[in-house]
């Protein structure tokens, strides 16, 4: 398993279905999953969508300016920081965020999101 391919597939389907259909996320997370959205700290995967989904806008686009990976610990779990732009519907500016995923290997031989981090990026 490549490290840096899994993050770039994992990436690429996790803001393609942020940006068409917020509530496809769920499938990524689980109970024991925590999101820490602009400093709120929010548990479990319904919690989460819930979240995503009641964020103030309807439509949106991600664009990744880097994505980087590193294994993490014994259970072979990987750590994938992404930077990029958010454009929202209607606005001239993009904003700029990073986010980090704490990525844990299920049974089944894919991943789940166990720790996932968003901050606007303010300058």
């Amino acid at each position: 398993m490549d490290p840096d391919a899994v993050a770039k597939a994992f990436v690429e389907h996790y803001y393609s279905t942020f940006d068409m259909d917020r509530s496809g996320l769920a499938n990524l997370y689980q109970d024991n999953s925590m999101l820490t959205f602009e400093g709120q700290k929010i548990q479990g995967s319904t919690n989460i969508v819930s979240k995503l989904v009641s964020l103030p806008f309807t439509q949106c686009k991600h664009t990744i300016t880097t994505v980087d990976c590193q294994p993490s610990g014994p259970a072979a779990g990987m750590l994938v920081f992404v930077s990029g732009t958010l454009q929202l519907a209607g606005e001239q500016h993009g904003l700029k965020f990073s986010q980090m995923f704490h990525l844990m290997p299920t049974p089944q031989g894919s991943f789940y999101v166990f720790n996932d981090i968003f901050r606007l990026n303010y300058a």
